[in-house]
């Protein structure tokens, strides 16, 4: 069975520098703001921070997805993740560092099921090849 979903999010004002972000469906409405080592106010979100959240809570769900696959038990789960604006001769770019804590698993398993999540997890699919990713996988 196939399924579908589309995000719609509209963004008004200077962007990522004074801007408004909001769903059509209006759970997502969000001031944005230049961080401040960028120069800007620091007063709001911004898309780095937008971006790691919404990866990182999809590869938890591909975790939850392969350790299911593979009928491990976890206990928990947890990531953090960071998203790194870059500026370069070249202009612009990102860069990540997953950092994976699964509960109850042996750090073979735990490793097995951070190359397997990556895999899984369309944020993953759709960066692979395009940014520097490190994944660092822990048990717990």
């Amino acid at each position: 069975m196939s399924h579908s979903y589309t995000a719609h999010v509209k963004v008004t004002g200077e962007g990522r520098n004074g801007g408004r972000a909001q769903s059509d469906d209006g759970l997502l409405s969000t001031d944005l703001s230049l961080p401040k080592e960028l120069g800007g106010a620091g007063t709001a979100t911004n898309p780095e921070q937008l971006f790691a959240a919404g990866w990182a809570a999809c590869f938890l769900g591909a975790v939850r997805i392969a350790a299911g696959e593979r009928k491990i038990r976890l206990t928990s789960t947890e990531i953090d993740t960071d998203m790194s604006l870059n500026g370069g001769a070249d202009g612009f770019s990102l860069s990540a560092v997953l950092n994976l804590q699964v509960g109850g698993v042996s750090q073979n398993e735990a490793d097995e099921l951070a190359h397997a999540a990556h895999q899984i997890c369309p944020y993953s699919k759709a960066i692979r090849g395009n940014i520097p990713v490190t994944i660092n996988a822990r048990a717990v």
